[in-house]
């Protein structure tokens, strides 16, 4: 037996007991004939005191060494507040070194110069810090209390196929060349979509998997070319018997990993969250919701408001109270550029600021619209009104960017806050400009909202979905819908997406013929386990709670891959590569 203690248990109530503790030099003093050390391992620090006597075993022992030591515990002359181990320390009696260590190329320490590059290169390393090793605790945490919650709740964990088959409507797939059907490929899968239904479809009533999912896509700073999903389904359930499972299970892992037991779950349809927030996944910790004034300027003397509305535009503004002065003429122009990476083709603004009116619509409207407008979003000296008008989602989606971006700026949100909102209704299509034509929202499997059926083929612009989000603090956290689980239904869905029955039958034959046996209402959802971990760690890289994360380019930098493989590996699988 290597150790009887780990390095963070012992406490004052131990003094006098003789233990065995095993771990890492985390740092090493020498005072003259004594050499103290700084033991680690994943449960603390504990110091380590080497007489006079004992000195010697440890005179080429350096950081990260790991060793084992036996000693006696006594109290400490001077305790260290700062270690849950500070009143104590072991008086070593034998150590034996386990392991040596070269120089590491990275501080081990919670404060680190290291560059994310190093530290993704040297992962192993970058764990035994404490920022990602705790990062990596409140993951398990969260998955331990979800699989608990769950199994209370008669759920049963089932694994589905990481091998699976090539589908249309979503992400590029990773693909991997089958070795006995030449010229074949399984697919990695997005989700366990299909497999979830079928299970249903199947009689298992109630189901989760913390699930592995896989897409190539571009990457950014909460995504990952591999991530993971906690993923449900059920059946003879509708969107109130998901909303009742998630919101127990979110409840349950906001208690236990952050003390908070208050959490609310309002309801915004999609319509109502991008008409307010300009955002189907509003940050709602903060208010400066957006208002449509189209009305106050239809008949307006500024040409560019009175011409945008007679086009079927919007004017939408965002109001900022005490920001007079925090927005300059310089800020102005900086953000002005900002929206315009959203299409928006100006930013309007209007300062009030000692009862007078100043900004660039100053001039530009009549007195008499400055004082509607002043009276319909009780302007207050120090406010900014921000407008642009433009087309609705235009409107609506660049000065949404610019109300997160200013909530930041202007120190609006509090950042010890978590606000939650289930976002319902979801469009049922969304135009594709690249394939010339509407495509799923959401996937081809979403249930249309009863009202809007006979919308499904002739008006999909205003055909509106069973699909709901969760948002937290302005991410996504999960994604779901209510199931289309009748065939006639299905095929009208299909078709709508202008699939031929040849398409389907490839693309989702087995799926389909399963609902020819009896299929039950069901519904579900699929959460980003990481994007929850991210948000309840502070942090707002997806990486840091992730054990052997990739770049932004999708490549391992401690292992390096993708790789090259043996010119013969590919002539196995009938595979050459294209210059």
């Amino acid at each position: 037996m290597y150790r009887d203690h780990t390095c963070g248990e012992l406490r004052k109530e131990d003094a006098g007991k003789h233990v065995k503790l095993a771990g890492w030099v985390a740092k090493r003093r020498n005072l003259g004939s004594i050499v103290f050390i700084d033991l680690r391992d994943r449960y603390g620090i504990t110091q380590i005191t080497f007489d006079e006597n004992h000195a010697d075993q440890i005179k080429d022992v350096r950081n990260e060494y790991v060793i084992q030591v036996e000693g006696d515990v006594q109290i400490k002359d001077t305790p260290n507040p700062k270690l849950a181990t500070g009143e104590i320390e072991v008086l070593v009696t034998s150590c034996k070194v386990l392991s040596s260590a070269k120089t590491t190329p990275m501080i081990i320490a919670d404060e680190t110069d290291a560059l994310e590059e190093l530290r993704l290169k040297y992962r192993y390393l970058d764990i035994r810090r404490n920022p990602i090793k705790d990062k990596l605790l409140v993951r398990d945490k969260v998955t331990t209390i979800v699989r608990r919650v769950l199994h209370e709740d008669d759920f049963v964990e089932v694994e589905t196929p990481i091998l699976s088959k090539s589908t249309p409507e979503g992400a590029r797939d990773y693909l991997v060349p089958s070795r006995l059907y030449k010229g074949h490929f399984y697919a990695l899968p997005q989700s366990p979509q299909q497999y979830k239904q079928l299970l249903m479809i199947g009689g298992m009533d109630r189901y989760f998997q913390i699930a592995r999912c896989f897409r190539d896509e571009d990457l950014r700073s909460d995504r990952q070319p591999e991530f993971t999903q906690i993923d449900m389904e059920m059946s003879f359930a509708d969107e109130e018997d998901i909303f009742y499972e998630v919101e127990r299970v979110m409840k349950a892992i906001f208690k236990e990993v952050k003390g908070i037991d208050d959490l609310e779950f309002p309801r915004i349809r999609y319509v109502d969250a991008m008409d307010r927030y300009g955002s189907d996944k509003p940050d709602i910790r903060f208010g400066n919701e957006m208002k449509n004034v189209s009305d106050l300027f239809k008949d307006s003397g500024f040409a560019v408001f009175a011409n945008c509305v007679k086009e079927g535009g919007v004017i939408k503004a965002l109001q900022f109270h005490d920001a007079a002065d925090k927005l300059s003429r310089k800020k102005m122009d900086e953000l002005t550029e900002f929206v315009k990476i959203y299409k928006a083709k100006a930013l309007a603004y209007l300062k009030y600021d000692k009862d007078a009116f100043s900004g660039s619509l100053n001039n530009a409207l009549s007195a008499e619209e400055k004082e509607a407008l002043k009276g319909f979003l009780n302007v207050q000296n120090g406010d900014v009104v921000l407008m642009i008008a433009d087309k609705k989602n235009i409107a609506e989606t660049a000065l949404g960017a610019l109300r997160k971006k200013l909530g930041e700026e202007l120190g609006l949100i509090d950042k010890n806050k978590y606000s939650f909102a289930w976002i319902t209704e979801f469009p049922m299509y969304e135009y594709s400009e690249e394939e010339g034509r509407y495509v799923s929202a959401h996937h081809p499997f979403t249930a249309p909202r009863d009202e809007d059926v006979d919308k499904l083929i002739d008006d999909k612009a205003n055909c509106y979905s069973r699909a709901y989000d969760l948002v937290l603090n302005g991410y996504e956290l999960l994604s779901g819908s209510v199931r289309i689980h009748d065939s006639e239904m299905q095929a009208k869905v299909f078709d709508a997406l202008g699939l031929s029955k040849e398409q389907i039958k490839e693309k989702f034959g087995f799926f389909i013929e399963a609902f020819d046996y009896g299929a039950p209402p069901h519904c579900g959802v699929g959460i980003g386990l990481e994007r929850l971990v991210m948000i309840l760690t502070g942090t707002d890289n997806i990486k840091d709670v992730v054990a052997f994360p990739k770049t932004a380019s999708a490549y391992c930098l401690m292992s390096d891959a993708p790789s090259n493989v043996d010119p013969d590996q590919l002539d196995f699988l009938s595979l050459a590569i294209k210059e």
